[in-house]
Parts: structure tokens; C-alpha cells; sequence
């Protein structure tokens, strides 16, 4: 089959975009499944004991033996860094599992029932909306003192609002669509529709929000642990690490830009994989 020349033309555009498409999601994909993989697997690789200390060896510049050099206390500042960003990944993916399983509820249920159930449930997330979200986990942290569990809960606790009207919006259009209308006249009940006719197809979009939210969980936990309200020590988390060398920023700048390329490196792949994945959802409800 011969093609037109505005369809070769056209291939030509639309092959190098694609390209370009897939390399966006596969950069940032590769970078989640090597930090994943080193967050994991940390104990068992080769590389120096992150709590070992070595005055002789301060503020040493990156080697071949310290890939990126040594803190003020003689520390891998690579291996610190993989410890920390182990921290940040739990308390990202914790918070949000938090967030969404509560705020998700929420939202289905005063999405579907709608009435004084909806008017309740908007109420309560409106007032923790009300708080500076930062204040209010700088508050919660400061009442019951540093742990990760407390840090979970509490960016988990700011998450909830943001799922709840993500899901209550998707939910009130879902449940005018001819399938919900359907099942709801062949007498299925309620919590049946809920769990196999809404609840499915809420699960994308909200899965893609929940990668944009972990990148900013982590941003969340990154400031607690500057502000020393996160994991105690001697557990090394990224944004305390910055926080303990900022001191020695012009004489050993790799001790604060090492810990804050791993946080940059993960914000960054959760940020572009979350917007790639949202619109692909967006083309196919518009194929649809």
C-alpha cells in the first residue's frame, strides 16, 4: 500500500515524538527501580558502613572508595544517602497508602450517597484543609516526638483532604454513567455497585495522583527531618543530612548536594512517570 505524502510526513513527526514519549517514561521508571531496588536490597551491597566514623577521613572529596565523598564525621555520604532515601521512600509510599486508603473511602462514599453524608464529610475535610499543611505536621511531630510510624500518620493525615475530593468528583460522575444506573435497576445494592462498578474505575486515576502525591510526601518528609522532626538518629534521612552539612557547604559542597541529588533524582522521576501516566489515562477516556 502506497501512503500519501501528508501520512509520510505525518509518521515522521508522530515516530520521534513517541520515541520521545516512551524515553520519558522509561528514564524516570529505570532511576524508581534502581532506588527501590537499593533502598531494599542496602544491607547487602558493596558499599561502606553508612555509621562508621573516621575523623581522619572528614570532608574527604568523592573517590573511587567514597563515590561521593565523606561528611564531617569521616561517613559514606553515598551509602548515607541510600539509607536515607530508603527513609524517604517508606514514609512516601506509607503516607499516601494512608492518605488514599481513608481519603479514598471518603470520597467514594460521600460521592455515591451524596445528601448530609456528602455535606459531613466535605465539612471535615474542608476544616483540615484550613490548616497550613506543613504547620499542622510540624505540630503533630512536635507534640509526640520523631518517629517514623508518627511521620507516616502524619502527612498521611494531610493527604486525606486531597484523595477525598479527587474521589468524591470522579465518584459523582461515575455514579450518573449508564452501568452504575443499570446495576442499580436490576436490584444490585449499594456496597455491591460501590466495590465492582465505581470502585474500578477509580483505581487509575487515582493511582496516578498517588505518584505525584509520594513525590511530595517526600518533600514533606524531607523538611521535618531538616527541621530535625523526623526519623531520630543515627538512621540517616536525606534531609537531615543536608540540615548536619550545611555548615560545610563552601568547603565540602558534595556532603549537602550528594543527599539532595538522590531527593532531586526521585522528586524529579515521580513528578514526569505521574504526569505520563495521567495522560495516557486522559487519551484513552478521550478514545472512549
Amino acid at each position: 500500500m502506497t501512503l500519501s505524502v501528508a501520512e509520510r510526513e505525518r509518521i515522521k513527526v508522530v515516530g520521534p515524538r513517541r520515541r520521545w514519549g516512551d524515553l520519558l517514561v522509561a528514564l524516570p521508571a529505570a532511576w524508581l527501580g534502581v532506588a527501590v531496588l537499593a533502598a531494599v536490597f542496602a544491607p547487602l551491597l558493596p558499599i561502606p558502613d553508612p555509621f562508621r566514623q573516621a575523623l581522619l577521613r572528614t570532608l574527604q572529596p568523592p573517590s573511587a572508595v567514597h563515590l561521593l565523598g565523606t561528611d564531617a564525621l569521616g561517613r559514606d555520604v553515598f551509602a548515607r544517602s541510600v539509607l536515607g532515601l530508603r527513609v524517604s521512600l517508606v514514609v512516601g509510599i506509607g503516607s499516601v497508602v494512608f492518605g488514599l486508603g481513608i481519603g479514598g473511602t471518603l470520597g467514594l462514599v460521600a460521592g455515591y450517597f451524596r445528601g448530609r453524608t456528602d455535606l459531613w464529610i466535605s465539612a471535615v475535610m474542608t476544616v483540615i484543609l484550613s490548616f497550613p499543611p506543613l504547620v499542622l505536621a510540624i505540630a503533630i511531630m512536635s507534640y509526640a516526638g520523631p518517629s517514623l510510624a508518627l511521620v507516616i500518620v502524619a502527612l498521611g493525615i494531610l493527604f486525606v483532604p486531597a484523595f477525598a475530593r479527587i474521589a468524591r468528583a470522579n465518584t459523582l460522575s461515575l455514579a450518573e454513567r449508564e452501568f452504575v444506573l443499570a446495576a442499580r435497576a436490576m436490584g444490585m445494592r449499594d456496597l455491591g455497585i460501590l466495590m465492582q462498578e465505581v470502585l474500578p474505575n477509580l483505581v487509575a486515576p487515582l493511582i496516578a495522583y498517588s505518584m505525584l502525591m509520594v513525590a511530595v510526601a517526600i518533600i514533606g518528609e524531607a523538611a521535618l527531618s531538616f527541621l530535625g522532626l523526623s526519623v531520630p538518629p543515627p538512621q540517616p534521612t536525606l534531609g537531615g543530612m543536608i540540615a548536619a552539612e550545611r555548615a560545610n557547604l563552601l568547603e565540602a559542597p558534595w556532603a549537602v548536594f550528594g543527599p539532595a541529588l538522590f531527593l532531586f533524582l526521585t522528586i524529579l522521576s515521580l513528578n514526569v512517570a505521574g504526569d505520563q501516566v495521567q495522560r495516557r489515562l486522559d487519551q484513552r477516556e478521550a478514545a472512549l
